[in-house]
């Protein structure tokens, strides 16, 4: 009967009709295996040490979602400039989408207590108990970490994706796909109590945010094909240049900055001086990715490439995130120049198995996340805790630490490629069946700002149609 109502209301999409009524009906669900009670008042005063960390935690908090207009930059810039508005739109909703989908379902999942160390069952709504000053910071900070991981898919399916099947995406990331995962590493599920006390550790997100955007990403980039022009006739790929390398720039320099947020903020304690170490070694390892992927870059091809100097820094940080405040700074280094590597080596082997990806985001989130996750196992120094085990120190194989680190983290790199891509392939697969996540041939050649959005990002240029 709702649904019935609703279709008949002529501006009101379809589309967006059942994407409302399946997300109503899953927090109803799940609200219902608890009991709904009201909370009482939220606030009161803390001690002077509380409000330290309440004003650290926020302020790395808003350091992060300052890196959304950095993925929307880079992206801007690494595509052409007949899609500018539509990637500025996409960056826009998934954060807009995004924050609504967790606040009334993703957060509750992720943290909400748990179940049989699948998935959580309290906190719908932030309501009840979760109407509380810790529960609200602590939603905060991992809702913009879910905006992260939303948007590193708009790059992977840049030029060719409908509006509407990304707005589609943008709410089951947030309520399922990202929540999902982030509940077995962080919020007290199965892999952070793996046999034998191990567990897979990641302390800011290589895995959670990074390798869970990048291998959705993956998923929608095959399902969704190549762009026209890619690929030749006798199928070898080719360059289609982004319209503004400074764009691209801007937003590795904004990204680069918002990452000190994203991971000294992960200490979620202001008094936690290690916050040093890991600034610094989220800083090493962005230098020494650039490094080596523009080294690569000219040994290949005699030429000092910028777009995979700006892809590498970015590596380099994706693949710090997971160990920076369990490594010494040389094993940064040796972190980031790795990450340039596979960065780079990941952009060939996609692009040769017909797989485009217009700015490189599988590669450098979804590749360099793995790298990261299994970088603990090798290089954590055994000096400083973290939030799972007990005894709470994280020992790689480099220090005398055996196997065991290393093991239970490829066994977190198996289960995020398989959580993410398998979910992320059955959700655009499903929403192609229903109603075709790919633009019309002449759309695309057109650009998607006017078909679209019917507002050109450069209203007084003109833009190449190829």
């Amino acid at each position: 009967m709702l649904y019935g109502l609703l279709n008949k209301i002529p501006t009101i999409p379809k589309w967006l009709v059942r994407a409302g009524i399946i997300s109503l009906i899953t927090m109803v669900i799940f609200m219902g295996t608890r009991g709904v009670t009201l909370a009482a008042d939220p606030t009161g005063a803390g001690s002077t040490e509380q409000a330290a960390n309440y004003v650290w935690i926020l302020v790395c908090a808003f350091l992060v979602l300052f890196m959304q207009p950095g993925f929307a930059m880079l992206e801007a810039g690494f595509c052409r400039a007949k899609n500018v508005t539509n990637l500025m739109t996409k960056n826009l909703m998934d954060l807009a989408v995004g924050s609504i989908a967790f606040f009334c379902v993703g957060y509750a999942i992720m943290m909400g207590g748990d179940w049989h160390g699948l998935w959580g069952t309290q906190g719908f709504l932030m309501l009840g108990d979760y109407y509380d000053v810790d529960a609200y910071l602590n939603m905060f900070w991992m809702l913009v970490f879910c905006a992260t991981a939303a948007t590193i898919v708009s790059g992977a399916v840049a030029e060719r994706m409908k509006f509407k099947a990304y707005i589609v995406y943008s709410i089951v990331v947030s309520i399922i796909i990202y929540p999902i995962y982030g509940h077995w590493v962080w919020g007290g599920g199965w892999l952070s109590q793996l046999p034998f006390g191990m567990a897979a550790l990641d302390f800011a997100g290589s895995g959670v945010v990074h390798a869970v955007g990048g291998f959705v990403g993956l998923a929608g980039a095959m399902v969704l094909g190549p762009r026209f022009g890619k690929y030749g006739k006798n199928g070898k790929p080719r360059a289609i240049p982004g319209h503004s390398i400074a764009l691209a720039a801007l937003g590795v320099f904004i990204l680069w900055f918002g990452w000190f947020g994203f991971n000294p903020g992960s200490t979620y304690d202001a008094y936690q001086l290690r916050i040093s170490v890991i600034a610094v070694n989220t800083n090493m390892a962005a230098a020494a990715a650039a490094l080596s992927a523009l080294a690569i870059a000219h040994w290949k091809t005699k030429k000092w490439d910028t777009g995979m100097a700006l892809n590498g820094a970015v590596a380099g940080l994706v693949a710090i995130t997971a160990s920076c405040a369990w490594v010494e700074g040389w094993a940064a280094i040796v972190i980031g120049l790795i990450a340039g590597a596979v960065m780079y080596s990941s952009v060939k082997f996609l692009e040769s198995k017909g797989i485009d990806d217009p700015v490189g985001a599988i590669s450098v989130h979804g590749t360099c996340g793995l790298w990261g996750l299994l970088s603990v196992g090798f290089f954590a120094d055994g000096t400083y805790g973290n939030y799972a085990v007990t005894p709470p120190i994280a020992t790689g194989l480099f220090y005398g630490g055996g196997g065991e680190q290393l093991l239970a983290q490829f066994i977190s790199v198996v289960v995020v490629v398989a959580w993410s891509f398998g979910i992320g392939y059955l959700m655009f697969k499903l929403m192609d069946k229903a109603f075709g996540i790919r633009v019309s041939p002449e759309e695309e050649l057109q650009g998607l700002d006017i078909p679209e959005h019917g507002l050109p990002a450069y209203p007084d240029f003109i833009t190449k149609q190829a």
